[in-house]
């Protein structure tokens, strides 16, 4: 996963906003978790109302205050704001954990292209592996809150074998009556496994986009 941002700096967003610029640094923060990409920018009025929701949800996964064990779980906000004072803003009541790219990186919007984020708020979630588990759950998120994570985790064990334990690999028996339903739900088209390249894959409108209004990102 942290081949996505290599050679990159990402920046924890917290008070002294502590860099990640070595692979190590960021291999510690993204490899064996899912990772949430949030693009949003504080000028969009429906970014503005999903984020308290989103981090809600992050902070019921994450804080000790709420588990025993923060779940394997990253988020990383892509910025689309037209200036970094905004960026910086949208930011400042948000959790501390989250990470984020410098405003001045292009990257930024590279991702936005790749992953054909066509409307804010967007929230991709990727497994560990770095491959696409749902283009959009930002509309998941708002009706299911942290029952996502269940959700999401189940399905990356059955579709990626990174998951699962030695013994599990072979003939494994389904681990919850549901696990049938999140097998299809979250199947990886193999088209859209060339998102994690630089061409663009799979349906913007996949997973019940976020109710998000169309916006000139790139």
């Amino acid at each position: 996963m942290a081949c996505l941002f290599s050679g990159r700096v990402l920046i924890r967003n917290n008070s002294d906003q502590d860099e990640l610029d070595t692979e190590a640094e960021l291999s510690r923060r993204l490899e064996n978790r899912l990772v949430l990409l949030f693009f949003g920018a504080g000028s969009c009025p429906k970014c503005q109302a999903f984020a308290p929701i989103l981090r809600d949800f992050f902070v019921r996964l994450t804080d000790e205050f709420y588990v025993l064990r923060a779940a394997q779980l990253a988020l990383v906000y892509v910025s689309q704001d037209s200036t970094e004072e905004q960026q910086d803003l949208f930011l400042r009541d948000m959790p501390k954990k989250w990470l984020f790219l410098p405003f001045e990186d292009d990257l930024r919007r590279d991702l936005g292209r790749r992953f054909s984020v066509e409307r804010l708020p967007a929230v991709v979630v990727l497994k560990p592996s770095g491959d696409v588990l749902t283009l959009d759950a930002a509309d998941e998120i708002r009706r299911l809150g942290p029952a996502c994570f269940a959700n999401w985790q189940e399905a990356s064990e059955v579709l990626d074998r990174s998951f699962l334990l030695p013994e599990d690999l072979d003939d494994a028996a389904p681990r919850s009556l549901t696990e049938p339903l999140r097998r299809r739900k979250y199947r990886v088209d193999p088209a859209a496994r060339g998102v994690r390249g630089r061409g663009r894959g799979g349906d913007p409108g996949q997973e019940g986009g976020a109710e998000g209004g169309s916006v000139g990102l790139f």
